[in-house]
């Protein structure tokens, strides 16, 4: 696509704006992951859909769903393929050193740091709630994104059943999740299919 600015869409308008450089997607993707204690995913919807609107819904959940089955941390595969979707290679390292250029930084020293106060119960305490706010932010998004399954082919109720067992086989009977996602996947991939082929 051409690297030149697009303005920033009106106020009540579903198209996305561009970003206007790679250095905007490297500030952008800064600041959303020196907000994401706990995971990113929540965050990156807000700043990506709702504040910057540089993505629909619809296109981040595609976005998302993509990062997920591909090798590595989720909101990594997002972050290149954003940045390379605008400005091809320099956007993906944009994109990347915004993610992880500060937060290594600060890992690195929380790291060195935990290892002298992780017996101290209010330590594993705190990491307790944050797990739990964590989970929390993550519902909320799934949340906020289940709109989009209202014009998606696999459709809201097919989507939730293969949550629900999805849930079950890996929290309830402790399933590992190479059992779980790829067979469960292989089924909505092929039910997306047939809808689609049946649609036309």
């Amino acid at each position: 696509m051409p690297e030149g600015l697009q303005a920033r869409q009106a106020p009540g308008t579903d198209a996305p704006r561009r970003p206007a450089s790679c250095g905007e997607i490297m500030r952008v993707f800064n600041r959303m992951s020196l907000q994401g204690f706990g995971g990113v995913l929540p965050i990156a919807q807000r700043e990506l859909v709702e504040r910057e609107r540089w993505l629909t819904k619809a296109q981040f959940v595609e976005l998302l769903s993509l990062a997920q089955v591909l090798p590595g941390p989720n909101v990594i595969n997002l972050a290149l393929m954003f940045g390379d979707r605008y400005f091809a290679t320099r956007g993906a390292l944009a994109a990347l050193a915004g993610m992880v250029g500060v937060p290594l930084v600060i890992v690195l020293a929380a790291a060195a740091l935990y290892a002298g106060l992780a017996q101290h119960a209010v330590v594993s305490g705190a990491l307790r709630g944050m797990g739990a706010v964590a989970a929390g932010l993550v519902i909320a998004t799934a949340v906020k994104l289940s709109s989009t399954l209202r014009t998606h082919p696999l459709g809201a109720v097919p989507a939730s059943l293969l949550a629900l067992l999805t849930l079950l086989a890996i929290a309830g009977l402790r399933w590992p999740m190479v059992w779980v996602v790829p067979p469960l996947g292989a089924v909505a991939v092929a039910f997306v299919l047939w809808r689609l082929r049946r649609s036309r």
